[in-house]
């Protein structure tokens, strides 16, 4: 897949956050977002995952057929982690993934099962998240967004709240389930994306 911006820019009423971003992303290419706090990594993530509209320029999406995908279709594409994004607290876990599997497939047709053991949340799977640690929580939005079938896997801070341990197996996930995929992080943490072929650096389009 191929996510190609054209010009864009985001303001927020008088403030400007970026403007004129013209980058190419493309599979099966490991980017990193780059920047300080603040400087609209986030939100331009977001706009990539069309979760949010960018005030100018434009997005265009290609599968791997080089056919162009329709906006309303990008969701289908994408799958994206975040500490702002919030999960459905009243749900236990298997509840969580029966309505995600309504949006997307998770990869190889992973049963609940096993999504939990990957996760190393075996032994609270059967506890509505609302009392999950944030760190449980967040190890379950990476496990959303690497293990769900979909070509492209966008990470916000993907370590945030996360213990040594969590750290190494969010590692592990992306070695086994990014490989071929599109994945772009955004980080100011450089274990985060380490990994990464590339990067695009925030400051550059202010």
């Amino acid at each position: 897949m191929r996510i190609e911006l054209q010009n864009i820019g985001k303001r927020y009423r008088l403030d400007r956050i970026f403007s004129k971003v013209h980058y190419t992303f493309s599979a099966p290419n490991r980017y990193a977002i780059l920047g300080p706090n603040g400087s609209g990594k986030s939100t331009l993530l977001l706009i990539i995952a069309g979760h949010l509209a960018p005030t100018s320029g434009k997005i265009i999406y290609t599968d791997a057929q080089n056919n162009t995908i329709l906006p309303e279709s990008v969701y289908k594409q994408v799958s994206i982690a975040s500490p702002y994004l919030e999960l459905i607290e009243e749900f236990t876990l298997p509840e969580m993934l029966r309505f995600h599997r309504k949006l997307k497939p998770m990869l190889h047709n992973l049963p609940d099962e096993e999504f939990a053991d990957l996760l190393q949340l075996a032994n609270v799977r059967h506890k509505q998240l609302r009392f999950f640690s944030s760190g449980m929580k967040q190890r379950v939005k990476l496990g959303l967004a690497l293990l769900s079938d979909t070509p492209v896997a966008l990470l916000d801070e993907p370590t945030a709240n996360l213990d040594a341990d969590s750290f190494n197996r969010y590692l592990y996930l992306v070695e086994r389930f990014a490989v071929g995929r599109l994945l772009i992080i955004a980080s100011n943490q450089p274990a985060e994306y380490a990994f990464c072929n590339d990067s695009i650096l925030i400051s550059d389009y202010k």
